[in-house]
């Protein structure tokens, strides 16, 4: 587009110095004219060199500093609209010039996407594509201009601005670039050069980035790349734009390929090579691109709908009837806790009470009183609970429960840690009791007791009455007790999640003796402690016949157990020793171990190995999700560095390793077995495999596989397994597995996965390197679609959000081309932001009806309520059925 260019730049030039009315005519915007028509004013006229082109005339009176507008000849509303704005009264002549170009530069722009046809905006894509490009995503509208008001009077310097606090001012707190870019846009539409403005102007940019016009919104996208606002976006301008977005949504590896998106871009927007493009273009992109929207389609639209109205959540006046369901939800989703928790209470407590009674009717009651009722009590509780500690860590035993027996279906095993947990709080309030009921009440009655009421004391305490209460503390009782206290002392504080995994700002000198390391080495002194127990339970003061003396009636079984376990899992893992095939370090500090497998070692996908490093520690093992699927020929976990334990692991592996090369994935690699010569790896032992919640996913025809971050561990081992099973099940149709083959494989149990929907959500984009190969072989084997993948970065802002807008199209873009996606690196598309979850749940409920899926959640505790609760919302209201199982995290 060509247009006649004046050499009389500046418009200020021609009203300040002539005489009162001044008349200036001249061309002010594509090909729309614009003339003054006064009788002292000359009159000119642009012309452009295509004469086909539609011609616009708009008159304007320029007097003194004040602009009217005379006459619009061709034009429309739009035309008109933008017109009435010149009539104002400028402050200045630079004011008054900077006006005249703002009006030029729209009227340009208008005229410009004239010449082409509209985008079809009735096409469903594009109706939800008209929603996008939202600049505030939260408190939209003039409803949240109070807020915004409130925040300019905090941030305001002498009732100015500043730019550097504008992105916290309208609620863009962690995108200040982009907040910073989008002041200069909206600043340069308004002719400010200032980098603060006042409240009123705050106001007009409120009202810009807040409007639902989607016209206006991509307008105000387009001026934040169109710098030199000339109405066409040239290829450094998109690079700019391109790093700015990355950096908004945390993208690093965009950010480090600008140049090749960039050339992407501009291929695809400017097919002859102009070397800009124009608003329409970006509008087509927008429109026409596929829409990257985590509202899933259903088969079945009139079943959906249903589905919606009868998944309205429930509204419940009378409080009363709301607690019960509530309380009615809570039992049918935990029954299975409940009655152990009842089981177990009531033991304790009848324990309790049988010691309680019994010391009320002995003669010694008559002189301790309540006080060695209450000792005893919590004496017996005490041997009930030290004994019943340790089955919930006895890892094969458990193992084999839930897996060879029918008990996993009323015995939460996959509790058994939590369980463990509880009965050390049990165990505390035990020794509260029985400590605090001897020091503080039994001892202090007998030292002050007559000679008459010690009389029937003697047999006990001998013919001399305690002096002091050191008499008490040397004895045989009285040092073994205070010492366990101790112990147990240290070893549950040093437990405790703030201090395990060093959540405590403390000095570096108690920072060392915190931690994993301590939690590990100071729960063994529990060794000491039961030895102790049992010499404390045997030297008792009122009880001289040694069937009384029940302690080591109550540990003999559960301790000899737990000595078996042990002794088994050293004896395995002695031989277990692995040899190291593969090593990576990944983005997200995380470290992939691919191993041999060990002869007859047989798993499960869902199930999880403990690792011993002697470079690290000889003593420490360590649980691991396993990643590798039992049909693989080689055994593969994940460790994500979270503690010192895994952060020296890491830094030992990554000696061995090297910069990948091009087609690899990682940050460092190391192939061992392809490589001349093979570097010195350390050792690794293992112990396992043991049962988790997520093994029972063979029991579904459809599951719901829901991971966080690194989280999704266990869930990628099922991907496989299912993959596998995919591949196998080809082979045989192809006739390529030899029937030898497939009889054997004929033998076993039919797997019952028929479908398989993936739900994977981190923050990091360099998380999806961890897997990618996963989810290209998916991409690629799975042509019936089993397996639905779905990857979600939460860094990149939620569909319709400005920031992402271009991130998407990018993305659409560059997977319709190469087949890959620029946020994952693999073949599956990156939804942005966290997942509608009840969305999901609608989704798979519409296309399985009256059948029974298993969901199965790995990651933080944070979703496992909401995920449980839509479990069973969906179980009552509709004919499909789902269990919710938590995997440990």
């Amino acid at each position: 587009m060509d247009i006649q260019d004046y050499k009389d730049d500046s418009l200020s030039e021609t009203g300040s110095t002539t005489s009162s009315r001044v008349g200036y005519s001249g061309p002010l915007s594509g090909p729309l004219v614009t003339t003054t028509n006064k009788k002292n004013s000359s009159r000119k006229s642009a012309r452009f060199k295509d004469q086909d082109e539609c011609y616009v005339e708009i008159t304007l009176d320029v007097r003194d500093d004040s602009v009217s507008v005379q006459n619009i000849r061709g034009g429309d509303s739009e035309t008109a609209f933008l017109a009435s704005r010149l009539e104002r009264k400028p402050s200045s002549s630079s004011a008054l010039s900077a006006r005249l170009r703002q009006v030029s530069q729209e009227l340009k722009r208008m005229a410009s996407s004239k010449r082409f046809d509209k985008v079809d905006r009735t096409k469903s894509g594009a109706a939800r594509a008209l929603k996008g490009l939202k600049f505030i995503t939260k408190n939209v509208g003039t409803e949240g201009w109070g807020e915004v008001e409130k925040r300019f009077d905090e941030l305001a310097v002498d009732g100015m601005l500043p730019k550097s606090s504008f992105g916290q001012c309208i609620g863009m707190n962690e995108s200040k670039d982009f907040a910073s870019e989008l002041f200069d846009a909206l600043a340069r539409r308004r002719g400010l050069t200032s980098s603060s403005i006042t409240k009123s102007e705050l106001r007009g940019f409120w009202e810009q980035i807040t409007d639902q016009s989607f016209d206006a919104r991509l307008e105000t996208f387009f001026d934040m790349v169109d710098k030199n606002l000339d109405g066409r976006i040239t290829e450094e301008e998109v690079k700019e734009i391109i790093a700015l977005s990355a950096s908004a949504n945390k993208l690093s590896k965009i950010q480090e390929r600008v140049e090749e998106y960039a050339a992407l871009i501009m291929e695809e927007l400017d097919p002859h090579n102009l070397g800009y493009i124009e608003l329409y273009n970006l509008e087509m992109l927008l429109l026409q691109a596929p829409s990257q929207s985590a509202n899933l389609l259903t088969d079945s639209r009139v079943l959906s709908q249903m589905l919606s109205q009868r998944l309205v959540p429930t509204k419940d006046r009378n409080p009363i009837k709301k607690c019960c369901r509530g309380l009615s939800y809570f039992v049918q989703d935990n029954w299975k806790r409940i009655w152990v928790m009842l089981l177990w209470l009531s033991i304790c407590a009848g324990l309790f009470t049988w010691k309680f009674i019994q010391y009320k009717h002995r003669a010694v009651f008559h002189v301790m009183g309540y006080c060695v009722t209450t000792a005893k009590g919590a004496a017996e509780t005490l041997k009930f609970n030290m004994a019943l500690i340790l089955l919930p860590v006895c890892r094969n035993t458990i193992t084999w429960l839930r897996s060879r027996t029918k008990l996993g279906r009323v015995v939460p095993f996959d509790d058994n840690i939590n369980f463990h947990k509880v009965i050390a709080v049990g165990i505390a309030i035990g020794v509260g009791l029985h400590a605090g009921a001897h020091l503080t009440c039994d001892f202090p009655r007998l030292l002050h007791a007559t000679d008459e009421e010690y009389e029937p004391m003697k047999p006990f305490f001998g013919d001399d009455r305690p002096d002091d209460y050191w008499w008490f503390v040397k004895g045989t009782e009285g040092w073994t007790g205070v010492v366990m206290v101790v112990l147990m002392a240290i070893s549950y504080t040093l437990a405790q999640p703030w201090f395990r995994r060093n959540r405590l700002n403390l000095p570096k000198i108690l920072k060392k003796l915190t931690g994993f390391n301590a939690f590990w080495y100071s729960h063994h002194l529990f060794v000491i402690v039961y030895v102790l127990f049992i010499i404390h339970g045997y030297f008792l003061y009122l009880s001289k016949k040694w069937y009384k003396r029940t302690t080591w009636m109550y540990l003999a079984v559960p301790v000899l157990l737990y000595a078996c376990e042990r002794l088994i899992r050293a004896f395995r893992s002695g031989y277990k020793s692995v040899r190291i095939l593969k090593v990576a370090v990944y983005p997200g500090n995380v470290l992939a171990l691919q191993m041999s497998k060990p002869q007859g070692f047989k798993y499960t996908s869902g199930q999880y190995i403990f690792v011993n490093c002697a470079a690290v520690s000889q003593f420490q093992w360590h649980p691991f999700s396993i990643t590798s699927a039992p049909g693989d020929d080689y055994l593969s976990i994940h460790i994500r560095t979270l503690g010192d334990w895994t952060s020296q692991l890491k830094s030992i592996f990554a000696k061995v390793c090297q910069p990948p090369s091009v087609d690899q994935s990682g940050l460092l690699r190391a192939d061992i077995g392809q490589a001349d010569n093979r570097p010195r790896i350390p050792k690794l032992l293992i112990d396992g495999p043991y049962g988790a919640p997520a093994q029972d996913y063979k029991d579904y025809d459809v599951l719901l596989l829901v991971g966080l971050g690194i989280g999704a561990t266990p869930l990628i081992s099922i991907i496989k397994d299912v993959l596998n099973n995919i591949k196998q099940q080809k082979e045989i149709e192809e006739g390529i597995t030899e029937d030898g083959g497939a009889t054997k494989n004929s033998k076993k149990k039919p797997f019952a996965t028929k479908r398989a929907y993936f739900y994977w959500v981190t923050r990091e984009q360099g998380s999806f390197e961890w897997f990618r190969g996963v989810m290209n072989e998916v991409a690629e084997y799975d042509q019936d679609g089993v397996i639905e993948l779905h990857n979600y970065c939460t860094s990149v802002y939620e569909e319709g959000d400005a920031r992402s807008a271009l991130i998407t199209m990018l993305q659409s873009i560059h997977h319709a081309k190469n087949g890959l996606d620029i946020v994952s690196g693999t073949r599956v598309k990156t939804h942005f932001a966290r997942p509608n979850w009840r969305t999901v749940f609608k989704h798979v409920a519409v296309k399985h009806t009256d059948e029974r899926v298993g969901v199965f959640y790995c990651g933080a505790p944070g979703l496992t309520g909401e995920l449980r609760r839509l479990s069973q919302d969906f179980s009552r209201k509709t004919t499909t059925k789902f269990d919710f199982h938590k995997e440990n995290f």
